[in-house]
């Protein structure tokens, strides 16, 4: 892989990485409502979770899509069912209180399941694995992995630092409701392309 190439992987990266979707609109909504530190297994589990898709991907699963047609639409309907009931899980949280409210944030394992139902996930990696590892080579599907592994995980993590935040800001049990409810309803909206593309 040449220094363009990786380049041009790095930048492709951070901007699909740092970019409003699913999984950072989550870890916004993790860090509001239970700090960054509770949300630390949730970022793992999306960084190396989506190493892993990538390394997956790479190793030839994209080729189950072309080898059966209706795995895609599958994968479609039970992506869109799985978010829109995080968004209900989402809109419904409740405000914690001296660190004892009734919600929990997502673990390692959930969030790293997640990827394989996150459409705008598929895309980066089908799009990362195509483009940037033209010979497909276990090389070049490691390298694509290694630096999404390397920019990834910074780039959610400041979702979660921003919810973190924001927090300051929510601390009337109303105006939490408010962002929560906002939270679903961007994550409700970042169906549309799946649903319309």
């Amino acid at each position: 892989m040449t220094l363009d190439l990786i380049t041009a992987l790095a930048a492709f990266a951070f901007v699909s990485s740092i970019t409003p979707g699913p999984n950072n609109l989550m870890l916004m909504a993790s860090g509001a409502n239970f700090g960054f530190r509770r949300t630390i297994p949730h970022m793992l589990g999306v960084g190396l979770g989506f190493v892993f898709m990538v390394l997956l991907v790479g190793a030839g699963l994209v080729q189950v899509f072309d080898a059966y047609p209706i795995s895609h639409t599958i994968l479609k309907i039970g992506s869109v069912a799985y978010l829109l009931y995080l968004a209900c899980k989402i809109a419904t949280a409740a405000p914690i209180r001296d660190g004892a409210g009734t919600g929990t944030p997502m673990t390692f394992l959930q969030a790293a399941a997640f990827q394989w139902v996150n459409p705008k996930a598929w895309t980066m990696a089908l799009t990362a694995v195509t483009v940037y590892t033209p010979d497909t080579t276990l090389w070049a599907i490691a390298a694509v992995a290694i630096v999404f592994g390397a920019i990834n995980l910074p780039a959610v993590s400041s979702w979660t630092l921003l919810g973190q935040q924001m927090a300051r800001v929510l601390t009337n049990p109303a105006r939490l409701t408010a962002f929560n409810w906002t939270m679903a309803a961007l994550l409700v909206a970042s169906l549309y392309p799946v649903l319309f593309p």
